[in-house]
């Protein structure tokens, strides 16, 4: 922090003498006044903003000649030449009114006109940033068309385009600067925790679709890019602030602020340097979802209720087993086990408003330092840091209150007219990070034990019972004499009890996350178009290692396994061919990936533009290729105790590192292991156990007597699956970009088909017996099939989640269509429509997920105008999906349709080079989810000013 603001000190001490006063106006081809331009002198800092009326003064240390760049939003640049002190200069813009000459980088890797670009790609300008109604640039990326925003807290939204992601989207990329600020222990996107500055933000580029051919395994359902403005470009101090409050029924109304400041210094054509600092910070939607997340008709009455965010009920067990214990112990006469019904029973959780302080905060610091040794833009060295901190909630299999969680990264890169050599580093930290539902188990731990609950549970409803109480009755009297005494939210002793538990990482007692993992990653590219001349020819590749430190506590690290460090490589080439007078453009790609555990894959891509028309307006596009993604390292090496399950990932030498100790309860379990516990690994869990599914149906048939157990037992299918590998989707895409009396058309259509798709299937290994397809409980206790029946009764089990393929082909499909167009009076409107559907025959595989998560059909739609009358703006936005089943390892269930309505209105200051913005999010104020089990979001409120140079 020193550092910074010594730095930001030089940039604020730098002073200019005005020497050269030029005067002018600004306006378009009507003759109509521009209010707003920008006007700048070419490569100086130095600048002004027209009033009004279009006029503008602008000072300069600068004397003639020398060129002003004079350029407004929706308008093209034009440049004017400075002769003498004094002069007098008319500018008249000419309208954009097509998007089809925008330069785009990502889709080829190289600059090319969106017109030419071979597939889809959706851009958020710098105008998209100034006008949107969004509290953030990254929240308004929400609008674009492809793209769903999945919410898990209202600082971590994950990007979803084209289905088959949850809030971790491992199958989506984000390089910022071109670094890919993914989570290096958890292999996904953390938002924009450490991303980029409003006031930074130079472009923004999204590839939705496959783009491994060439940015690798990650690049599996898309790809976002954003740019930050570099100090050679974009000098002097911008500064934003943001207060505003946020509305929600369960947390009430809460003020929010977030503020930030950018100092970029151009020293001479040889150094540049540039600082940011944000900072946020407001209160959490507050998550009170109290449904059954397993049962619709189920509330907090139901004796083994699990909610939805309540944790600490997940401690569940077959309270006739417990009963069967008691009595084995000689603490109760065997004949009152009879009383005792055969069903699970759990442990009275905490809500999570009780177990977070519901705040919201994030930090983000960057600086780079720009070397250009010969003066031009021809090479550059550029050193960047990044560094973001915060608390924030996360939602994987449980919630995570990610407290005091940091991430940094740290850049050195070499780029020219046509290469670039990058190799970086990402670190983070988990700080004081918890798992909420080992909170909740734990703290009723430190307190009760879970046997002695369960046991005065089971005293206490067997007393009931014999008093005349019926089963509703018994539960209910026998939950308050286990709940006596128990610790109260907000008391010195849950107090202490919570501290005691967030600061341990021993799940036995604990609920600490530990996490020091780190990437690193280089990558080199080189365009052969100055030597080659028949074709635009590149080379590339990049080689990433993993080094994964969380200490035990989430994957199979412990120190005497070593840590995990794995790593992976690919190498690329592609050629871009223009035919027929320029209008056909070919390009071919060709990528080979290869990571440790996995055999090497190749992704191919082709592709073909053809520009039709006599001004090439109306460009149709069409492209094939192939896409992979390689197992990650939560797929390969996690094994997280998620307590209702273990998350166990499939790496051949990761099933020998999990071993967990586990009680037996039963006498037939005791007797067969020898003792009152056993000893499990991960070849239990893939080799030795039941599919949910199936045990779930066990569970729901009747079991009276002997023959409906043996048909029951019937029921039960031994998992049958193999260890995880690499999945693969072919993806078809065809497109059409072009105008029509005045409206810009975007239309693109794809379709993929997954093979080896990774999913989750749970299972259930009993902790004796051997699993098999229809034991037969009949045989007696010397069966091995009889004895697994015997534990998936008695509740002697081990759940587990498993990471695995599907052998069954999954397809899916969609289309999209965006308009824009402006009106006169400077208005513009835009619309999109996506439809997205998949196709999965479920009944193939019963027990695996798919995890769409996408809504079948979605619209948006803004009107705006950014001069509606003098300095002053507007933008609304609307968007409307319908109703989608959401599918997790965290909860299942419908996504509600929903119509969102943002809305600012903006008046810009010319004299400050200022604008003042107000805007409200969720007019409708009708509360949403976009996923199961983070808070409704509510209306957020906001009034906002920026400043800059």
């Amino acid at each position: 922090m020193k550092i910074y603001l010594c730095i930001l000190s030089l940039f604020i001490c730098s002073i200019t003498f005005a020497q050269t006063t030029v005067s002018g106006s600004v306006k378009d081809s009507k003759n109509e006044p521009i209010p707003g331009a920008n006007i700048k002198v070419e490569g100086e800092s130095t600048g002004t903003i027209s009033d009004g009326d279009g006029k503008f003064t602008l000072s300069t240390s600068k004397k003639p000649p020398f060129t002003l760049e004079i350029s407004s939003i929706g308008f093209g640049t034009q440049k004017v030449s400075v002769t003498s002190n004094n002069q007098n200069v008319t500018a008249v813009l000419t309208d954009e009114e097509t998007q089809l000459d925008e330069i785009v980088v990502s889709a080829s890797r190289t600059p090319e006109r969106l017109r030419e670009s071979p597939v889809t790609v959706e851009r958020f300008t710098a105008a998209d940033v100034k006008r949107t109604a969004s509290p953030t640039f990254y929240d308004g990326l929400e609008n674009l068309k492809e793209v769903q925003m999945n919410t898990s807290s209202m600082s971590f939204k994950s990007i979803n385009t084209r289905g088959f992601a949850t809030v971790a989207n491992t199958r989506f990329m984000q390089l910022v600067d071109g670094m890919d600020n993914s989570s290096p222990l958890l292999n996904f996107v953390l938002g924009n925790l450490i991303g980029v500055s409003d006031i930074d933000v130079a472009s923004v580029e999204l590839l939705p679709g496959a783009s491994s051919a060439l940015y690798g395994a990650n690049a599996f359902n898309g790809i976002l890019f954003m740019k930050s403005k570099s100090p050679f470009i974009n000098e002097g101090i911008s500064a934003y602030a943001k207060y505003g409050q946020t509305s929600q029924r369960a947390a009430g109304n809460n003020e929010y602020y977030d503020y930030g400041v950018r100092a970029a210094k151009k020293f001479n054509d040889y150094f540049a340097a540039k600082a940011n600092f944000t900072y946020m910070k407001g209160t959490e939607w507050h998550a009170t979802d109290y449904s059954d997340k397993r049962f619709e008709d189920r509330d907090r009455n139901h004796p083994n209720y699990d909610g939805m965010n309540v944790y600490g009920d997940e401690a569940s067990t077959n309270i006739k087993s417990v009963g069967q214990t008691l009595a084995g112990l000689g603490l109760i006469p065997a004949s009152a086990v009879n009383l005792l019904p055969n069903e699970n029973v759990s442990r009275t959780g905490y809500n999570e408003v009780d177990l977070t302080d519901n705040v919201v905060r994030n930090a983000k610091i960057d600086f780079s330092l720009h070397a250009r040794p010969f003066g031009n833009e021809n090479f550059e060295i550029i050193w960047q840091s990044k560094f973001g901190f915060g608390n924030s909630v996360y939602q994987g299999a449980n919630r995570y209150y990610l407290n005091g969680f940091e991430m940094q990264q740290h850049k050195l890169e070499l780029t020219g007219k046509n290469f670039f050599i990058r190799g970086y580093v990402t670190s983070e930290d988990g700080g004081n990070s918890y798992d909420m539902l080992f909170t909740g188990l734990n703290v009723n731990r430190a307190w009760k034990s879970d046997s002695n609950w369960f046991g005065q549970y089971a005293g206490a409803y067997i007393q009931s019972t014999l008093a005349g109480a019926t089963p509703d009755q018994a539960h209910a009297t026998a939950r308050n004499v286990a709940d006596t005494g128990r610790l109260i939210p907000g008391t010195p002793e849950f107090k202490n009890a919570f501290n005691q538990v967030i600061s341990n990482p021993d799940v036995l007692v604990g609920s600490k996350l530990v996490d020091n993992s780190k990437i690193y990653h280089s990558d080199a590219n080189y365009n052969f178009k100055d030597l080659i001349k028949f074709a635009e020819i590149q080379v590339g590749g990049s080689y990433r290692r993993y080094d994964l430190n969380s200490f035990g506590r989430i994957y199979t690290d412990t120190p005497q396994f070593g840590g995990i460090k794995y790593d992976e490589y690919g190498i690329y080439t592609q050629v871009q061919k223009k035919f027929m007078d320029d209008r056909l453009k070919f390009t071919g790609s060709i990528r080979y990936d290869k990571a440790d555990n996995f055999d090497g894959n190749y992704s191919p891509r082709v592709s073909l533009v053809y520009s039709a028309g006599e001004a090439r307006n109306h460009i149709f596009r069409g492209s094939f290729q192939t896409g992979f993604r390689n197992p990650t390292t939560q797929d390969q090496y996690i094994g997280f105790n998620v307590g209702n399950a273990i998350l166990l990932g499939s790496a051949p030498d990761n099933l020998t590192r999990y071993v967990e100790t586990l009680p037996v309860t039963s006498l037939l379990g005791q007797a067969l292991v020898g003792g009152t516990s056993t000893t499990i690994d991960g070849n239990d869990a893939y080799f030795d156990s039941y599919t949910k599914a199936s045990v779930d149906a066990f569970a729901a048939a009747p079991k009276g007597n002997p023959l409906e157990i043996q048909a029951a037992a019937a029921l039960l299918r031994r998992t049958d699956v193999d260890l995880v590998k690499p999945e693969t989707v072919k993806a078809f895409e065809l497109g059409y970009r072009g105008q029509y009396e005045g409206f810009n058309i975007d239309i693109n259509g794809y379709y993929n088909i997954y093979n080896d798709f990774i999913g989750n299937l749970t299972v259930v290994a009993p902790l004796y017996g051997t699993a098999q397809n229809a034991p037969d409980p009949l045989l007696g206790p010397t069966d091995p099939g009889a004895q697994s029946v015997d534990a998936l009764a008695t509740g002697n089990v081990r759940a587990f989640q498993l990471y695995t393929n599907t052998d069954i082909e999954i397809k899916s499909l969609g289309f999209g269509v965006g308009l824009s167009k402006k009106l006169s009076k400077n208005f513009e409107v835009s619309a999109n429509y996506n439809y997205a559907q998949f196709d999965f025959d479920q009944s193939k595989d019963p027990s695996f997920e798919a995890g769409f998560n996408t809504p079948k059909h979605r619209v948006k739609a803004s009107i705006s105008n950014d001069n509606l009358f003098k300095n002053f703006g507007f933008n609304v936005s609307a968007r409307w999906s319908d109703e989608y089943l959401w599918e997790s390892t965290f909860a299942d269930g419908m996504i509600d349709e929903v119509t969102v309505i943002d809305a600012q209105i903006s008046y810009g200051i010319p004299s400050l080079k200022s604008i003042l913005k107000v805007g409200a999010t969720n007019l409708g104020g009708t509360e949403y989810r976009q996923l199961l089990g983070p808070g409704l979001i509510g209306q957020q409120y906001f009034v906002s000013l920026t400043i800059n140079p």
